[in-house]
């Protein structure tokens, strides 16, 4: 069964959604995806947009796209753009369902007058470092903030002044007004707004005083019509507060905060904090990277969206934290392809083979299956004439036992074309490099059959010489060479130094110039074009492997 066949698995998550509709709560589901537009979307998000687009699409009901804007030093046009473009490229689509954190500012704002008339709420004058001494430990109870007993109107007044911009950032905060004794610290009269003297990309100038994240977003859920909030781990103990707010406030639904597992990946990290190290650093070449777990790095890597699909189904939703081994989804990736990649020749690191008995100056057309299982993708024409280039590794002077490739005096099949003998070798006379090989083919055996019977153990893809595109390809390797750098305060000094691989004069067939789609160079891997690529210079990149060959080195290590 392919990928896209496979039914939704069952989980907690969507458990709950049948009960819920079973019993009568919602007459539709409506969920969210609540990114904040501070960095590019990563394999961790996909989860989240996978579960959220997933459930309401299963269910019919509908998912928002909504932008947690209320941070503006941090928020970008670029990132949104990112994140809409991800999201679309994963298979979904929110419709006419695209909001902001920022389009509800005033109702927020009108929120925050109510908590404060029914003293819920008060200004705190605190600095950020008192508060946080008054705030307690985890076995300690926090102090009531002396500004804690204002009035109403005092707290109404200042919170006016507030907006108005007569204070500078820091100044004062709008808090909370719960329990500092609670053993939830979150319920420890938490911030629900700050001064922030910062344009905002959407409202610019309008406002100075932003709504914390733990604030907006429940409100959001409520003026929305959320029925199920998802999110990861991290804020369960949030959850309290979520429910807090809602029942203080006169909003016209209470969502229901459900909180699973993050995907984490081997690797690779995951932080947005450490993301932008790794980019402003440039320790990478961007968010797109093709080494970063970002979306767009995957894309451009050549990672199919159905094989992202297909991953985060097989992990699944559950509530136990772990770590996922990259090999799952470079096996996902490899499935996805193998089904719709066409085949075609490369050779990454080129060794020239002369056909002492080939006529010169003849060229033959063979024809090439673009897959092996799928002839409705049809068939390509591959010249073959009297220069070739095959792969250096295809060859060895003295080989050992169990190498079934090409030596002296030895015998190969070239893919879809004839047997060769290796007659001769030429050496660099200084370095004792191999510089070529003259061979002798045997005509009788086009199509890579001999009539006699006999045979061959190696079949080598090769290039013809004269028509070979070349190329620069880049081998990709993961981005870290221990399995969990997130842990790690010196993540940076474990980076993979192998990482990444320039081949600058690679000889590709004909078909391989204009770049294209992804596709298999056949017994090296999968590959797609990048964006880099320049009439008469094309570029591309590897995806994956055609196996897994990291677990055998991180064996022998």
């Amino acid at each position: 069964m392919n990928a896209a066949d496979r039914p939704p698995s069952s989980n907690f998550i969507r458990q709950i959604v049948e009960q819920d509709l079973a019993a009568g709560k919602h007459r539709a589901v409506v969920t969210r995806f609540p990114p904040e537009p501070n960095g590019y979307l990563h394999i961790g998000h996909a989860k989240s947009i996978c579960l959220n687009f997933g459930l309401a699409r299963d269910f019919g009901g509908v998912c928002h796209l909504r932008f947690d804007d209320t941070n503006p030093a941090k928020e970008e046009v670029e990132f949104v753009q990112a994140i809409e473009r991800d999201v679309r490229w994963l298979g979904f689509d929110w419709g006419d369902r695209r909001f902001h954190a920022s389009d509800y500012f005033e109702q927020l704002y009108d929120f925050a007058c109510h908590l404060i008339r029914t003293g819920k709420a008060y200004v705190c004058s605190l600095s950020a470092e008192d508060t946080r001494a008054y705030r307690g430990t985890l076995t300690e109870p926090g102090r009531d903030s002396p500004y804690r007993t204002r009035t109403a109107d005092e707290n109404l007044d200042l919170f006016t002044r507030m907006r108005a911009g007569e204070f500078a950032d820091g100044a004062h905060v709008l808090r909370a007004r719960i329990d500092m004794a609670s053993p939830n610290l979150n319920l420890r009269d938490p911030v629900l707004y700050r001064i922030k003297h910062a344009p905002h990309p959407i409202t610019g100038n309008a406002w100075c005083v932003y709504p914390m994240y733990d604030y907006a977003h429940c409100v959001s859920d409520a003026l929305e019509g959320i029925t199920h909030s998802l999110c990861t781990l991290e804020f369960e103990d949030h959850r309290a507060l979520y429910d807090w707010i809602l029942d203080q406030l006169p909003v016209p639904c209470h969502p229901r905060q459900i909180e699973f597992s993050r995907l984490n990946l081997s690797y690779t990290v995951m932080s947005k904090r450490r993301l932008h190290e790794l980019v402003t650093g440039r320790h990478v070449n961007g968010w797109d990277d093709p080494r970063l777990p970002t979306l767009s790095g995957l894309r451009r890597r050549g990672v199919p969206a159905a094989a992202i699909r297909d991953f985060c189904e097989r992990v699944g939703v559950t509530r136990k934290e772990n770590v996922i081994d990259l090999v799952q989804l470079e096996t996902c990736t490899r499935e996805a392809l193998e089904q719709s990649a066409p085949r075609a020749l490369a050779v990454l690191r080129p060794l020239k083979v002369v056909i002492e008995n080939y006529p010169a100056g003849q060229v033959e057309w063979l024809d090439a299956p673009n897959h092996p299982q799928r002839p409705e993708l049809g068939s390509r024409q591959l010249p073959f004439g009297r220069e070739l280039y095959i792969e250096r590794d295809d060859f060895m002077l003295d080989p050992p036992k169990g190498f079934h490739r090409l030596a002296p005096g030895r015998e190969v099949r070239l893919r879809f074309a004839y047997f060769i003998r290796c007659e001769q070798v030429v050496t660099d006379p200084v370095s004792g490099e191999v510089t070529q090989l003259i061979c002798s083919y045997d005509p009788a055996t086009r199509g890579g059959n001999a009539p006699d019977g006999r045979k061959v153990k190696g079949t080598l893809h090769w290039v013809d010489a004269a028509h070979a595109v070349t190329a620069e390809v880049r081998l990709y390797d993961r981005l870290f060479s221990v399995p969990d750098p997130a842990g790690q305060d010196d993540y940076l000094s474990l980076l993979n130094p192998q990482s990444l691989q320039v081949l600058q004069d690679c000889r590709l067939e004909p078909s391989l110039a204009q770049g294209g789609e992804a596709r298999q160079f056949e017994r090296l891997g999968y590959f797609a074009p990048d964006p880099d690529s320049r009439p008469g210079a094309p570029v591309w990149n590897r995806t994956v492997s055609l196996r897994d060959t990291w677990a055998k080195v991180a064996a022998r290590g």
